[in-house]
């Protein structure tokens, strides 16, 4: 007998596809798919839930967020609007160093309590599977906060957390003028200790005329391969390193952003198995005018996934359902494209597509129950939530939980 079997529901295993099975059930046994297929040859189980017709989907990834952090940016907002550029804004000590300054002065209960409203946002659209980067710290002792702050959310929410390491993403005030001399400290010291802290899950850096070079970046993938971390980039959104041909040739696990990637880095890409991240957020939030090479990543067979980029300064979103929608109705992505990019594609994303990201029998039973008509309408209506139920690792859950109480 199973653990847990929810039956009249239609599938949308996302193999192929939608991969749909309809007048479906789906079976759990020790938190892994057991079994799935016609309603009728569904076995008993020790729990029944019957899904009254609805869609049952894998549990939702965001695959790229920096959720963990303090502060807030609504004046960089306002003076974007009045004409001042992303990069302006940055090199007068704003962007990214305005929200170090107020992370630094966090400690771990004060980064929970200022990321909880933002991941339960996610948590109540099926998200079921959640990438936080560090990156706001820029010191050891502040980037490890933000880990530990990371990685007591998975510990207290339903949800799995994945951890990035990205201490390489703007230079910190102390080493100014001197990027060389911080990432020979993150090298040598920050990364190896946090790795050996168990905190690190994948490193990450910003690839940028505004972060680092590429010869740096290089220099950070060298020393997380000989921790034997994967590596993900920050990728050509302001301009064209060549970062994305750069993460490719150390075999990294995605390249995030690219609005400016050319034919050259979607080669090494595609040769690479490297993921696209696309995060329509942050493109819609900086009003960007020059959108991805959506249909040459498409004809090089590149995975494309889509990803909230939660964060305070360009991208302060808490929705992956409307991500989906800007993906769609900004670069034409097709529904599917954008659920894809949301479940198996995005577990790619994260090194995690073996265990997550599509139902299939031995994957974690991570799923979520919508009350809508088809798989599109997920992409289609804006601001809808139409989850009714989640399940993660077979137990299952209304889409709405609360912060636990100390």
């Amino acid at each position: 007998m199973h653990d847990l079997v929810i039956v009249n529901v239609q599938l949308a295993t996302m193999v192929d596809g939608y991969g749909a099975i309809h007048d479906a059930a789906i079976a759990v046994q020790g938190g892994r798919i057991a079994w799935l297929g016609a309603r009728a040859d569904a076995a008993p189980a020790a729990q029944t839930i019957d899904g009254g017709g609805a869609w049952l989907t894998p549990g939702l990834i965001d695959c790229h967020t920096h959720i963990v952090h303090a502060g807030n940016r609504s004046d960089e907002f306002e003076a974007r609007l009045d004409g001042a550029s992303y990069e302006e804004i940055a090199r007068a000590g704003g962007g990214i160093m305005a929200t170090v300054r107020a992370t630094r002065a966090a400690d771990v209960d004060a980064l929970l309590r200022a990321s909880a409203p933002r991941v339960l946002r996610l948590l109540a659209e099926g998200v079921t599977t959640l990438e936080i980067k560090s990156g706001y710290g820029l010191t050891l002792e502040s980037e490890a906060t933000m880990l530990r702050a990371a990685r007591r959310i998975g510990q207290l929410l339903p949800v799995r957390v994945a951890t990035t390491f990205l201490g390489a993403h703007a230079l910190p005030p102390e080493f100014a003028g001197r990027a060389d001399a911080y990432i020979d400290d993150l090298c040598a010291t920050m990364l190896p200790q946090l790795a050996g802290e168990g905190l690190v899950d994948a490193v990450d850096a910003f690839c940028e005329r505004i972060g680092f070079t590429s010869a740096q970046t290089e220099r950070v993938f060298c020393a997380a391969a000989r921790l034997g971390l994967p590596v993900k980039l920050h990728a050509e959104q302001l301009s064209d390193q060549g970062g994305a041909a750069l993460v490719a040739r150390f075999g990294g696990l995605s390249a995030d952003h690219l609005e400016h990637l050319t034919q050259d880095g979607i080669d090494a890409m595609a040769g690479a198995g490297t993921v696209a991240v696309l995060l329509p957020g942050a493109y819609y939030f900086l009003r960007e005018t020059v959108a991805p090479p959506l249909a040459a990543l498409r004809a090089a067979g590149v995975p494309l996934a889509v990803a909230t980029d939660c964060n305070p300064g360009t991208s302060p979103l808490t929705s992956l359902l409307l991500a989906m929608n800007m993906a769609c109705t900004l670069w034409r992505m097709t529904p599917a494209e954008a659920l894809a990019g949301c479940t198996v594609h995005a577990a790619r994303a994260l090194g995690l597509h073996d265990d997550i990201g599509t139902l299939e029998v031995g994957k974690r039973a991570d799923f979520a129950l919508w009350d809508i008509a088809r798989p599109a309408d997920l992409a289609y209506a804006m601001g809808l939530n139409p989850c009714r139920l989640v399940v993660n690792g077979g137990v299952p859950r209304a889409p709405v939980v609360s912060w636990p109480r100390h």
